[in-house]
């Protein structure tokens, strides 16, 4: 998801700021980027959450019972209000990955997959490590924080855009892939823990997506994931330089929504060797070359 003013809700104003301008950097780049906004929806009982929700964001319009039913008619008469934030958008992160490196072969960069090799090791003036959670090894304050979702298939619902559903301890998020899939995630345990899915999470996902429709109850689960999302103390991303070794890392659940600004540092850095690696506004994507 590239939801900045959602993220706003419960994170660093930072992350909004550097993050909304990747939104268009993605649709440059890759042209199935889906600018549909995002909806964030909650049970009448956590009508509360939602007013507390709208406090700490913006860029959004609260809506009514019509006006979900005209963004999203599968849920028509399940919601009465709820929040739209028309600007966000959303991509397939896998078909995303393969866009860029298509691309990065079309101007003759060479990408070799399955390498073990340690930043150090590596020939060159200049190696950037960008390892995530691997990088614990040089990065002692690097934490994990797991992070499990499930695909599951289900073509007796219809979304066209992200959907979140608060809920003061399963909140939810629904991510529709096309062709009937769709992903579901939210879960953030401070737990380094490595492995699959646990049960736990997995029947908490599928009992919240039910609730956000129970046509998911007749759904076919596709793939159960889980990993660690690598983070520093404050969740914001950093770049350090270790000699001729660029670290970034620490882009926790933001990878996609922070990378192009996380990007244009380390290309800062690169070439500028005296450039400040503290990440700030001047590093969002649109205010530079991109």
């Amino acid at each position: 998801m590239l939801a900045p003013w959602c993220e706003r809700a419960t994170t660093d104003p930072a992350v909004a700021s550097l993050g909304a301008p990747a939104i268009d950097w993605w649709m440059r780049r890759f042209p199935d980027t889906v600018r549909n906004g995002s909806l964030v929806v909650a049970q009448p009982r956590d009508a509360a959450d939602l007013a507390r929700f709208a406090q700490r964001t913006e860029r959004f319009e609260a809506i009514g019972a019509e006006r979900i039913a005209e963004l999203e008619p599968d849920l028509a008469s399940r919601y009465h209000r709820a929040l739209f934030f028309p600007d966000e958008a959303h991509l397939d992160p896998r078909r995303a990955l393969a866009a860029l490196v298509d691309g990065l072969a079309r101007q003759g960069v060479a990408v070799r997959f399955g390498i073990d090799l340690s930043p150090d090791a590596a020939p060159g003036d200049v190696v950037v490590d960008c390892r995530g959670f691997a990088a614990r090894d040089a990065l002692q304050d690097l934490r994990g924080v797991r992070g499990e979702m499930v695909m599951v298939r289900c073509l007796d619902v219809a979304l066209t855009r992200p959907v979140r559903m608060l809920h003061p301890r399963i909140p939810l998020y629904v991510v529709p892939r096309g062709d009937g899939l769709f992903m579901i995630g939210a879960t953030m345990i401070e737990s380094e823990r490595q492995g699959g899915a646990s049960v736990r999470s997995t029947v908490e996902l599928l009992n919240a997506a039910f609730a956000l429709h129970p046509a998911f109850g007749e759904a076919e689960v596709v793939e159960l994931g889980a990993d660690l999302r690598p983070a520093f103390a404050a969740n914001l991303p950093q770049v350090r330089r270790e000699g001729r070794v660029l670290r970034a890392n620490g882009l926790f659940r933001h990878g996609f929504l922070l990378a192009p600004a996380l990007a244009r540092k380390v290309a800062d850095a690169v070439f500028d060797p005296t450039v400040s690696l503290e990440m700030t506004d001047a590093d969002i994507p649109e205010r530079r070359c991109a």
